[in-house]
C-alpha cells in the first residue's frame, strides 16, 4: 500500500503542465474582486498584451509555430487529478444586498485570506519562502485551520506548480505561519489551536496546568474525567477548574476573531462573481464582469512577428533574440486571453448547472428548498473534473434576489433518513441546533442523548457524527455548556 502511494506521488510529480493549462487553472481560481488587478499585472508584464477590442477580432497565431491543441480547454482533461479544496460542510450566512447589480461597489476591505497573505510580507523570508508561505496561507480555511498535512502540501505544490520542496522546509514555513494573527491560526486541529493560544498568554499556574492538560490529557479532558486528571497531575479540584476556565475562554475558531476586528474596521463588502435575476418565470444568469477590460494582442507585435517571419537571413544574434522575445510575449498573451475565455466559459457552465439543480431556492429564497448537493453532482452534469468545480466555486459568491451567498452555501452531503429519502447535512445541523437551543440550560443534552433524539426525529446518525456537526456549529459539549452558564 505504501509502495503504491509512493508511486502515485512520483507520477504526479513527473506530470508537467503546459503553460496554457497552468494559466487556465490559476485564472479559474481568481474571484471577480481580484480579476481586474490580475489583468493589470499581466498588462504591465507583457507589452504584447493590450486593452480594448481587437480590430481584426480574430488573431491568427498558428503561423508563429503555435499549436491549436494547446488551447483546448485543459480543465476538461481527466489526466490531472487535483485536490478538492472546498469544505462542503462549511456553511456561511447569506449577506443581504438588495442593490441592483449595476451598483455593486468594489470592496474597500480585505478578506481573511488577504489579511493572512499581508502578514507574509511582514515576515523575514526570501522570495522562495514567501511564495511557499502564500501557498500555505491559501490552504487555511475560514475557521483559521490548516487541515492538510505537510506531506499533502508538498505533493500539491509539486504537482500544481512543479516546485519541489522538502518536508523539512514546508514544516518550517508552516510553523512561521502559525505565528500569524489571529492567535491560533494555522493549527491542524482544535487541540493544537488551543495550545498555540495558551503559549501566547502570560505564564501562570493555571495556564501551565491548562497546557499540561491539553498536551497529556486531552482525551480525558474531553471525556470529563476531571478526577483522573487531578490524580495524574497531582493538583486540586480548584486548580483543575482554574485550568479548565483558561481553556474554555480560548477561541476554537480563530478565523471568526478576525471578522469582528479587521473586517469591521475595513467595512468589507463582498463582490459577487455571479448574478442570478428573475425575469417572469425564468432565471437570468450572468457573470459580474461588467468592468473587466477586454484584451487583444498588440498590432505592433503582430507586425513585428510578420517581419521576422519573412524569408531573410536571421544569422544575426540580436535579430534572433528579438524574434524570440516577440514570439514569447505573443504566445504568453494568447495563453492569458484564452485562459480568461476558458474561465468565463467554465464558470458560466458550472453556475448554470448549479442554478438548475437548486432552482427552487433561487425562485423562492427559502433554505427549505435547498436540496442535498455535492461537487460531484455538478461535475457529472458539466463534464468537468471535480477539482475544476472546486476551483470554480471556491471563494466565490452569487447575488440573488434574496441576498449574496457564498457558493459553498448550496452544497451539503446527503444521507438517507429512516424512510430512505435523501436529506442534507444542513438539515441535520439545523435540527441539532434547534434541539440544543430548546434544552434545559441547567442540564444540557449530552451527545448520547442527542443521538436518541435525532433517531426519534427520523435522522439515524452515529454519535461521532453528532459530535462532528456540533463542533462545526461551534457548540461546546454538554459539560462545557453547563459551566459557561455559571
Amino acid at each position: 500500500m505504501a509502495t503504491s502511494l509512493s508511486l502515485t506521488q512520483q507520477l504526479k510529480q513527473q506530470i508537467k503542465l503546459s503553460p496554457a493549462q497552468i494559466q487556465a487553472m490559476r485564472m479559474l481560481e481568481v474571484p471577480a474582486c481580484e480579476l481586474q488587478a490580475r489583468i493589470n499585472e499581466e498588462l504591465q508584464a507583457n507589452p504584447a498584451l493590450e486593452e480594448g477590442r481587437d480590430k481584426n477580432e480574430e488573431i491568427e497565431i498558428n503561423e508563429y509555430e503555435t499549436h491549436e491543441s494547446e488551447y483546448e480547454n485543459p480543465l476538461k482533461n481527466d489526466n490531472f487529478d487535483y485536490d478538492d479544496y472546498v469544505q462542503d460542510d462549511d456553511m456561511h450566512d447569506p449577506q443581504p444586498n438588495s442593490r441592483p447589480h449595476e451598483e455593486i461597489p468594489f470592496s474597500m476591505g480585505i478578506s481573511f485570506a488577504e489579511y493572512l497573505k499581508s502578514q507574509v510580507y511582514l515576515t523575514k523570508m526570501d522570495k522562495s519562502d514567501r511564495h511557499i508561505a502564500k501557498f500555505v496561507v491559501g490552504n487555511i480555511d475560514d475557521d483559521g485551520y490548516l487541515r492538510r498535512t505537510v506531506e499533502e502540501l508538498v505533493d500539491d505544490l509539486s504537482f500544481r506548480e512543479g516546485l519541489v520542496v522538502t518536508d523539512e522546509k514546508m514544516h518550517e514555513i508552516v510553523n512561521q505561519v502559525k505565528m500569524f494573527e489571529p492567535v491560533g491560526v494555522g493549527a491542524y486541529d482544535l487541540r493544537e489551536c488551543l495550545m498555540i493560544q495558551l503559549t501566547q498568554k502570560i505564564s501562570t499556574p493555571s495556564v501551565e496546568h491548562a497546557l499540561t492538560i491539553l498536551r497529556n490529557y486531552y482525551d480525558a479532558f474531553y471525556r470529563h474525567q476531571s478526577a483522573k486528571i487531578c490524580q495524574r497531575m497531582m493538583i486540586t479540584e480548584e486548580e483543575f477548574k482554574d485550568a479548565a476556565n483558561e481553556i474554555l475562554h480560548l477561541n476554537p475558531r480563530p478565523g471568526s476573531a478576525w471578522i469582528g476586528t479587521v473586517a469591521e474596521r475595513n467595512q468589507s463588502i463582498v463582490i459577487p462573481d455571479f448574478i442570478v435575476e428573475q425575469s417572469e418565470d425564468d432565471l437570468v444568469i450572468s457573470l459580474n464582469n461588467g468592468n473587466i477590460s477586454e484584451l487583444h494582442i498588440s498590432e505592433d507585435y503582430q507586425r513585428m512577428m510578420e517581419d521576422f517571419s519573412q524569408p531573410v537571413s536571421h544569422n544575426n544574434t540580436q535579430i534572433r533574440e528579438a524574434a524570440r522575445f516577440v514570439k514569447t510575449n505573443i504566445e504568453n498573451a494568447r495563453y492569458f486571453i484564452d485562459a480568461i475565455r476558458q474561465r468565463n466559459e467554465t464558470m458560466m457552465r458550472s453556475i448554470e448547472v448549479l442554478v438548475a439543480l437548486q432552482r427552487d431556492f433561487f425562485i423562492h429564497g427559502d433554505s427549505m428548498y435547498l436540496k442535498p448537493l455535492t461537487l460531484k453532482d455538478v461535475a457529472d452534469r458539466t463534464g468537468y473534473d471535480i477539482s475544476t468545480i472546486s476551483r470554480t466555486f471556491s471563494n466565490k459568491y452569487v447575488q440573488t434576489e434574496f441576498g449574496i451567498f457564498p457558493l459553498k452555501y448550496f452544497f451539503s452531503d446527503k444521507i438517507a433518513n429512516s424512510e430512505g429519502a435523501d436529506i442534507s447535512t444542513r438539515e441535520i445541523k439545523q435540527k441539532l441546533r434547534e434541539v440544543i437551543e430548546q434544552e434545559d440550560k441547567s442540564s444540557p443534552v449530552t451527545d448520547d442523548q442527542l443521538v436518541e433524539i435525532m433517531h426519534q426525529s427520523g435522522y439515524p446518525i452515529a454519535r461521532r457524527t453528532v459530535a462532528k456537526y456540533r463542533e462545526q456549529l461551534g457548540i461546546p459539549v454538554a459539560r462545557m455548556r453547563r459551566q459557561l452558564l455559571k
